[in-house]
């Protein structure tokens, strides 16, 4: 789990500096140039709309580890906006609360 954790932070670091360089340079213009790309059929394009398929993974996952609740719903949207920002953030907080990685990534329990 010590590994997964350092992964998680490492990456989320290292994403948010990054991004953090692409919006001072390029502003918050990502839509339409996510969405121009995949219009425009090039590479880009085809690796956006393979990474569009595991933001809705992890957007779906999400719901469901929230058992679909309004949270989870609301938590899935931020999923599938936020990518992998998110999702470390998110699993990050959850391993804090786990003893393992089967209760990690498992639907939480009710009550």
């Amino acid at each position: 789990m010590s590994a997964l954790r350092l992964f998680l932070f490492a990456y989320a670091l290292c994403l948010g500096v990054y991004t953090a360089i692409v919006v001072a340079d390029h502003g918050w213009d990502l839509f339409s140039v996510f969405f121009g790309d995949i219009i425009a059929v090039t590479w880009a394009g085809q690796f956006n709309a393979d990474f569009m398929g595991f933001l809705a993974l992890s957007a779906l996952w999400t719901a469901w580890r929230n058992r679909f609740s309004p949270t989870g719903l609301g938590l899935a949207v931020v999923a599938f906006l936020g990518g992998m920002m998110f999702l470390a953030i998110y699993l990050l907080w959850l391993s804090g609360k786990a003893k393992s990685v089967d209760e990690l990534l498992s639907p939480a329990r009710a009550g």
